[in-house]
């Protein structure tokens, strides 16, 4: 069960080879004496006082703090990480069985502690992304199994234990309410000790951790939202490491700094369709009529993306040839008149360039168009809400899960913790939940892409661009990870 799918094994795993590995490090239980500091500059600044179970989590992961039982291999498939084995003892329970490893405050990872962590998980509000239409209650079996139940049968389980939103904390990382805090009470290599608001985080290295002692002494972070400023954080040398450069300012780094990394993310535009003018299909036809993503993946992006062809793009290597055609669209109506809010964020620089695009393009159809950008942790609350019309997301479609069912169901069935477009269809919601009872590969990946094909043809949500993600790193760093799930950039290997 643990290669329950193919993900990326064709275009992706020559890169990722690389990748993955220490890229010219040493081993990683090496002796470098105490190791230098890395400085690490993030795009995204905390949006949830570093909870893990919401945007933050893979802030988390990203920087070698947080752990979960199992991981994703460069493939796609679930590899041991808290974990060192599972296997499935019923249609609805598997036992996982934990390695020998500390928490960050001192403590044994025992399966008592991992039970409980991972039920806080569940009763998290909302609940992490990776959780969305699947109940599970975890329990500890001897003196190293973690036994999980689930209410239906979960074919995928050990992909699901992956997310960084599912990350295991000790019991002192929870308060009475069961709110988390992961400063101190991680697993990972790295140790968070300080955070400073929206503006810096330091990190010390973990020298218990499991996997061995890491070659960098700790990170010290940066968040800073604009690109332009990141990327000249890096040329300057004031930072060793910068994540999501943008497009424009590529060509201001030597070849050999700038990183780009076929990913699984992808951008589009999400409307409405609870409230508001785009609760009328014919509107969002007419949206989606609109706009020409050709125009942005060309000009925009400057050729560092495909032009949207679905919610998986071409990174997902088996998913363009079972593409299914959009089913149930409505007409394009008149949108002559109609105001509309479109919003975004600026932490990825693109986007508020694609958003200017997109706002000349919807004008053009008829509509009137006001443009809202702001930081991502100040716009998270009021996109989930549904107090936008219209929001442009870049959204890796792997990152929760690795299943490319789970960001169907999270993003658009009518319990999903992530649904921007505030969609609720019963045709999606019984396409996803059939998708979601599958065990073999190849009809899973057929049910996910006919999934695609009814949210397609919603409208609620227009694919812009598959992006290729350019990652900074100093001529001086080893061994930093540029994966393109995107939730890991430093390990026990990476130093400079």
């Amino acid at each position: 069960m643990r290669r329950l799918h193919h993900l990326l094994a064709l275009l992706l795993a020559p890169a990722l080879t690389g990748c993955f590995a220490a890229d010219g490090a040493d081993d990683a239980s090496g002796d470098r004496a105490s190791g230098s500091r890395l400085r690490v500059a993030l795009a995204f600044p905390p949006a949830e006082h570093l909870s893990p179970y919401g945007a933050d989590a893979t802030i988390l992961s990203r920087l070698g703090v947080t752990e979960s039982l199992t991981a994703l291999d460069a493939n796609g498939a679930a590899a041991p990480a808290l974990a060192a084995s599972w296997r499935r003892e019923s249609d609805r329970t598997w036992l996982f069985t934990l390695r020998d490893a500390t928490f960050q405050d001192g403590t044994a990872v025992t399966p008592a502690a991992v039970a409980a962590s991972l039920t806080h998980a569940t009763e998290a509000k909302p609940a992490p992304a990776a959780l969305t239409g699947v109940t599970l209650k975890a329990t500890a079996d001897g003196s190293t199994g973690v036994q999980v139940t689930t209410d239906r049968p979960d074919p995928v389980l050990p992909l699901r234990m992956s997310s960084p939103g599912l990350a295991v904390l000790s019991a002192k990382g929870y308060d009475r309410q069961g709110d988390a805090n992961p400063v101190g009470t991680a697993t990972g290599p790295f140790a968070l000790t300080k955070v400073t608001g929206s503006t810096t985080a330091t990190l010390d290295r973990f020298d218990d951790y499991w996997g061995g002692r890491a070659q960098s002494a700790g990170i010290d972070v940066k968040f800073i939202a604009d690109g332009t400023a990141r990327t000249a954080a890096l040329r300057t040398g004031e930072v060793d490491l910068a994540e999501a450069i943008p497009v424009a300012q590529a060509a201001s780094l030597d070849t050999a700094t700038r990183k780009e990394t076929a990913t699984t993310r992808t951008t589009s535009l999400l409307l409405n369709t609870a409230s508001g003018p785009f609760a009328n299909p014919k509107l969002r036809a007419a949206a989606r009529e609109a706009v020409d993503t050709a125009a942005l993946a060309e000009g925009v992006y400057e050729g560092h993306a495909d032009a949207g062809a679905g919610i998986y793009g071409p990174a997902v290597t088996w998913a363009e040839g079972k593409r299914k055609q959009p089913t149930g669209r409505a007409g394009a109506g008149s949108a002559k008149g109609t105001r509309i809010s479109l919003a975004t964020y600026d932490n990825r620089p693109e986007l508020p360039e694609a958003a200017q695009v997109l706002k000349q393009q919807l004008e053009k159809a008829g509509f009137t168009v006001d443009l809202q950008v702001r930081e991502y942790s100040r716009l998270e609350s009021d996109a989930l809400d549904g107090k936008f019309d219209a929001f442009v997301l870049a959204r890796n479609t792997l990152v929760d899960t690795g299943d490319p069912v789970a960001v169907l169901a999270s993003d658009y069935t009518c319990d999903g913790g992530y649904n921007i477009a505030q969609l609720c269809d019963q045709d999606v919601d019984r396409a996803v939940a059939e998708a979601e009872g599958i065990a073999d590969t190849g009809r899973r990946e057929d049910a996910a892409m006919a999934a695609e094909a009814a949210i397609l043809g919603t409208d609620a949500v227009v694919p812009l661009v598959h992006q290729r993600v350019i990652t900074g790193v100093a001529p001086s760093v080893r061994g930093a990870l540029l994966d393109p799930y995107e939730r890991t950039l430093v390990a026990t290997g990476t130093r400079r």
